[in-house]
């Protein structure tokens, strides 16, 4: 199969094009091109220059001579306008789409798509499938993806420093964890074998409260990490967001994101397929050695996380 993959040096694209070429497909790379293009195209890959992100280079022309094409919008969470970024790159997937061969295409959305309303975070997810359901001749795979497990190394300098995650999301609430090698291996094998349905939603990720991540860390570090739930009602809280570290309209966009999660709207079924990676072996493989050395890096200049995981 000749397939399209859309962020192809992004850290799930590059390893599923890596993934796709050795099952034998042939594989369109788009990029912006640099030394990881450079990686791909010397394992097979054919490069076409250009961004649905940006909107950079023939985008028109992409899709023109394949079978099948994977989807993801890159989140750029500093971008000033955080809710239309998803719209314009899904009007890009669907003009683009419309008037090509593709017939069946995966899209890397994420968990509340489903969901409408303000939600944060997962409004744009919503977004997006809506658009590119629109599509009436293509097989479409939504692939709902729950928080990525590398970012977890957003609290790293905060275990390094206080042995506390801090976060705002409830303490009860289990949320669903993946890891991106994990979200690459599923979509490779969704094109081994393409679906005949016209939509289909798959969902990955394992369950986790805060409570339990903290605790799962702890005993890959040998100490006790905890968790602090951190009240967004507190005015000091948003006092200090907003006079420190960032601006209301992301503030507001954070707490509709979690509110979402902390009252239920956004949740996964339990009906999922099983997943390689679990948080103990991420822990003990991959945030272990960043929090090690964070440890031996020194002090860090602060960050809302590692003010929220102080005493």
């Amino acid at each position: 199969m000749r397939i399209a993959v859309v962020g192809a040096t992004g850290r799930i694209g590059a390893k599923l094009t890596e993934n796709l070429l050795a099952k034998g497909h042939s594989v369109k790379a788009l990029s912006r091109g640099g030394p990881a293009l450079d990686v791909l195209v010397a394992k097979g890959a054919e490069p076409f220059l250009g961004s649905f992100d940006t909107g950079a280079g023939e985008l028109g022309t992409f899709l023109e001579d394949v079978d099948a094409a994977f989807l993801m919008v890159k989140t750029i969470w500093e971008a000033e306008d955080l809710h239309g970024h998803y719209p314009t790159v899904a009007l890009r997937f669907f003009d683009a789409l419309r008037n090509s061969p593709v017939k069946f295409a995966v899209s890397l959305t994420g968990m509340g798509s489903e969901v409408s309303g303000n939600t944060g975070h997962f409004q744009g997810f919503h977004i997006l499938d809506q658009i590119l359901n629109r599509l009436r001749d293509i097989n479409l795979v939504h692939l709902q993806g729950g928080w990525f497990m590398e970012d977890l190394s957003r609290w790293v300098d905060s275990i390094a420093q206080h042995d506390r995650i801090g976060w705002s999301l409830d303490p009860n609430v289990k949320a669903p964890w993946v890891a991106i090698q994990d979200i690459a291996d599923f979509a490779a094998k969704e094109f081994d074998t393409p679906t005949d349905r016209h939509r289909s939603v798959k969902q990955l990720g394992i369950d986790y409260t805060m409570p339990e991540i903290a605790a799962i860390i702890g005993r890959a570090l040998g100490r006790e990490v905890d968790y602090r739930f951190v009240d967004t009602s507190d005015r000091e809280v948003e006092t200090v967001f907003r006079e420190r570290f960032g601006t209301l309209e992301r503030w507001v966009y954070d707490n509709n994101t979690l509110a979402a999660l902390n009252d239920g709207r956004v949740k996964f079924r339990d009906d999922r397929p099983a997943l390689r990676t679990t948080m103990e072996e991420f822990a003990k493989d991959t945030l272990r050695p960043l929090i090690e050395k964070a440890r031996t890096d020194g002090v860090k200049p602060e960050t809302f996380l590692t003010w929220n995981s102080q005493e």
